[in-house]
């Protein structure tokens, strides 16, 4: 069972029920328990584990501020996965249904690196570390990157 770390993501979305499947088939979400809104029109609260780390999830519902990147046209932010194969991950969740942001490559800071935004307009990065990289291996890497 995963356990709470300091930082738990909450994530609104339209249509719940949709991306609790979609995490499912992803990530490898494991949906703990959802509660549906006293209204019954969609969840007001699901838990979802994936890998060793929990997520919040519910619909949106505008009335009470709560309002999926859909509604907002985007989100400034990117959750990310470390993961122990970043191909396997990303290829993954593009056959689940997310779109690719940025392709897999290997990067200068020793990881293979995507970024991905899932249906529901929530923005995913996956990488895997693939080398050792000292801080000034790593600046000296970003520096000749820029360069280029």
């Amino acid at each position: 069972m995963a356990e709470f770390h300091t930082i738990t993501p909450h994530l609104t979305v339209r249509d719940a029920r949709a991306a609790i499947e979609f995490y499912k088939a992803a990530f490898g979400a494991v949906e703990k328990y959802s509660i549906p809104s006293l209204e019954g029109n969609g969840i007001m609260f699901a838990e979802l584990e994936i890998g060793n780390s929990v997520i919040f999830l519910n619909d949106e519902f505008p009335d009470y501020g709560l309002e999926s990147p859909t509604t907002l046209n985007g989100s400034p932010v990117t959750i990310h996965l470390q993961v122990d194969n970043a191909d396997t991950w990303f290829n993954r969740a593009v056959s689940a249904g997310a779109t690719v942001t940025m392709p897999l490559d290997d990067m200068f800071w020793g990881d293979r690196y995507g970024r991905l935004v899932d249906p529901f307009g929530h923005y995913w990065s996956i990488a895997s570390q693939i080398g050792e990289v000292s801080r000034e291996e790593m600046m000296q890497r970003a520096a000749a990157e820029l360069a280029n």
